[in-house]
């Protein structure tokens, strides 16, 4: 059972260091016996006091927990009445965090790597825009999910919609060495879609194909994209990969066409945006009830909402909203990435359950290695908990996976760990990058105020309030610096 000990290594690190002793000598026992009494000390000095009993019962409840595991029906920990516990699978000891990296470091070639290009749309009705960004984002989203793959995430790709700039160009900008390009015509109840993978340094053509298909084969063309993709680039996929990239979102087109149209409000990333997309997700599953995708997106909407402070209601009646839908996204769909990813998030910052939260994540990652936003999932936790290390490597990774996402993350986390100068560095790169986002200011003020600049970190979260007047989160952060400088 590889990384047993790393699981709990890293979901315990806000736990007295004894239980973590017992954690280690339990699983480092690999099929052998480990007695109560020799347990006893690992929790406590022998000049205190406790119900041992109670405790080390409790100690061995919350190991069973990190592993999911049953004292019914043990898959790791056996119980041995009068005689103690044992492991009962092999046990492989690795550093936290970078084993799974490890995995996706060997798995992942330099060669491995593509852009989806927004697909152009050829259609003569203009709200098929939607529809061929729903296809490139899900395309992109099936890509993720293949661990030997290294794909750019959507909010880079979208940025070259216009192709203002050469295919070599987009390629050094992006990170990819491959490119794949395309455009959908739909007319009825037909689509045809061109496509074809191109290399960056050679421009020569990898892989072409054309689709001429009924409207209702849409998911079939975008998992053939995918595996083809794959073939192409010669990624190796586990059967497990193959069976998520084939899986079907729903059965409903037209609840499907409601969720795309969703996303798309959702991806203005505005307080409007938010609410019109959860509009239009509801009405998706009205249609089709058990589509677990437009589930886990109705949580992510509210919590965007939450964090960004423009809930408009009780914050309390929005987070029992986003658990809720994101509970139900898992109960349809154990192995929908986007439904781990997200529990992670609201575990993160409605919570502060950081364990809870290092789990989802873990999970949401081994079910999409590729995905920036589960990579920065984990970071937040990571941070919280004061591991900079692996911190910083999620959030550089999520960043490498979307290089054109505003890097506040990183700059946020540098702050934390006390790297002040690197932090300004990065910070006002962003702001440079991005002037009109509210964000970048607010991260640039508190690198300023660190660094020993009050005034023109004032002045900078005062910009992050201009930008943005009805959210909380940056009042509030103008509030606290004003305390903070006197």
């Amino acid at each position: 059972m590889e990384q047993l000990i790393t699981k709990v290594s890293c979901t315990t690190t806000e736990r007295p260091i004894q239980k973590f002793d017992l954690y280690t000598a339990v699983l480092e026992r690999s099929g052998d016996i480990v007695s109560r009494e020799e347990l006893r000390p690992l929790l406590w000095s022998p000049d205190t006091f406790v119900d041992f009993e109670h405790g080390l019962n409790t100690a061995i409840k919350e190991l069973r927990g990190l592993l999911n595991d049953s004292a019914g029906e043990p898959r790791y920990i056996e119980t041995l009445p009068k005689l103690g516990y044992r492991i009962i699978v092999p046990v492989t000891q690795v550093a936290p965090v970078q084993a799974a990296e490890a995995k996706e470091k060997n798995a992942t070639t330099p060669g491995a790597s593509v852009a989806v290009l927004p697909f152009a749309n050829l259609s003569a009705d203009a709200e098929n825009e939607i529809f061929a960004d729903g296809i490139t984002e899900d395309v992109i989203t099936h890509l993720a999910k293949i661990k030997s793959l290294k794909v750019i995430s959507r909010t880079s790709v979208m940025t070259f919609k216009k192709r203002d700039r050469g295919l070599r160009e987009i390629g050094q900008r992006l990170g990819a060495s491959t490119l794949l390009e395309g455009s959908v015509r739909r007319a009825g109840g037909r689509v045809r879609i061109v496509a074809q993978l191109i290399d960056c340094a050679t421009d020569e053509h990898l892989w072409a194909e054309t689709y001429d298909r009924d409207l209702t084969d849409i998911f079939a063309i975008q998992t053939d994209f995918a595996l083809k993709i794959a073939t192409a680039l010669r990624a190796e996929l586990s059967h497990d990969e193959r069976s998520r990239v084939g899986r079907r979102p729903t059965d409903d087109l037209a609840a499907y066409e409601l969720y795309l149209r969703g996303r798309n409000w959702f991806h203005q990333y505005t307080e409007e945006g938010y609410r019109r997309s959860i509009l239009d997700y509801h009405a998706a599953i009205d249609r089709d009830p058990g589509f677990a995708l437009a589930w886990a997106s109705i949580a992510g909407a509210h919590t965007e909402l939450c964090i960004g402070g423009s809930v408009g209601k009780p914050p309390e009646e929005a987070i029992a909203l986003a658990k809720k839908a994101a509970t139900h996204a898992l109960e349809i769909d154990q192995e929908l990435g986007e439904a781990h990813s997200i529990s992670a998030l609201i575990q993160f910052a409605f919570d502060f359950d950081w364990a809870g939260a290092e789990r989802s994540s873990l999970r949401a990652l081994e079910l999409s290695l590729g995905s920036a936003q589960a990579h920065q999932h984990y970071g937040w936790p990571c941070s919280s908990l004061g591991r900079h290390d692996d911190a910083l490597r999620q959030l550089r990774r999520a960043r490498e996976l979307d290089p054109i996402l505003i890097p506040t993350d990183v700059v946020t986390h540098l702050l934390r760990a006390g790297r002040i100068g690197e932090a300004l560095e990065e910070a006002r790169a962003s702001a440079r990058q991005q002037p009109g986002t509210p964000r970048c200011h607010s991260v640039l003020g508190w690198a300023l105020i660190f660094s020993g600049e009050e005034a023109a970190g004032i002045a900078s979260l005062e910009r992050a309030v201009a930008l943005s007047p009805g959210a909380t989160l940056f009042l509030s952060q103008l509030g606290q610096a004003c305390a903070f400088g006197g």
